[in-house]
């Protein structure tokens, strides 16, 4: 009886310890630390080139508009997709691949990992990853957690996936029902650096109704001042963000 008690007050004074280890990846939420101390994580490649991601899809809506501008620009991006948006439009998902564009996963659903443990996020994780390589015949090998916060167990799983997180070094704020293409371009070019990469949404699943219309709208105008400051614009397995290989 009272070793028991001495291992139940053993575990929970180990508790915090484990709580602060799961929630201590969140600190690279911060841009400009992370931007600083975790180049690779925030997808800082080559300084010639940038980046182009987008969250949150495929959006059988929005989505194809995204893919006709950017065959129009003759512009490759990286596509981190939602579980269940690749449910509800595995057609779409084929389309993203067959244009050339890169697929990565951003979770089964829209959901904070620092309130998932270690198997519910190694589940989440691996349920999207294998659904996209159902579709595609090709598994992702790109994650990016939902609103780009890490958490020890989302690390541990990601590693045993085969999966390389990567957030970001610009966005647009174009999730809110305030943003107009404008603003979403100033957003994006105030931080836009050689190396970058910019985070932009395919769809509003997660953000105010028709917010993607501003990311849209910006678009054309953020490839034109990339073009402009001689950066080279395509997905992040052209960027120098080395990534884990898999077939």
């Amino acid at each position: 009886m009272i070793a028991a008690r001495h291992l139940r007050t053993a575990a929970l004074a180990t508790l915090p310890a484990l709580a602060a280890v799961h929630a201590a990846p969140a600190i690279s939420t911060f841009g400009p630390l992370r931007n600083r101390v975790l180049p690779r994580l925030s997808g800082l490649g080559r300084p010639d080139h940038v980046a182009l991601t987008f969250d949150d899809g495929p959006d059988f809506l929005s989505t194809p508009l995204f893919l006709t501008l950017l065959a129009q620009r003759a512009t490759l991006a990286t596509f981190f997709l939602l579980g269940t948006q690749v449910h509800r439009s595995p057609g779409l998902v084929r389309d993203i691949a067959a244009a050339g564009h890169e697929i990565g996963i951003h979770g089964w659903r829209h959901r904070p990992l620092l309130l998932r443990g270690p198997r519910a996020t190694y589940d989440d994780l691996a349920r999207v990853r294998d659904t996209v390589a159902t579709i595609t015949t090709r598994q992702p090998t790109l994650f990016r957690p939902p609103y780009g916060v890490m958490s020890g167990a989302a690390h541990v799983a990601a590693r045993r996936l085969g999966l390389t997180p990567v957030l970001w070094t610009c966005w647009g704020e174009d999730w809110t029902a305030r943003a107009t293409p404008a603003s979403v371009h100033r957003m994006v070019t105030r931080d836009l650096t050689g190396g970058g990469t910019i985070l932009l949404h395919d769809s509003d699943c997660t953000s105010a109704p028709g917010a993607w219309r501003s990311a849209l709208g910006a678009l054309p105008r953020i490839l034109d001042t990339c073009e402009q400051q001689g950066f080279r614009v395509g997905r992040l397995s052209d960027h120098g963000v080395p990534v884990t290989s898999r077939s």
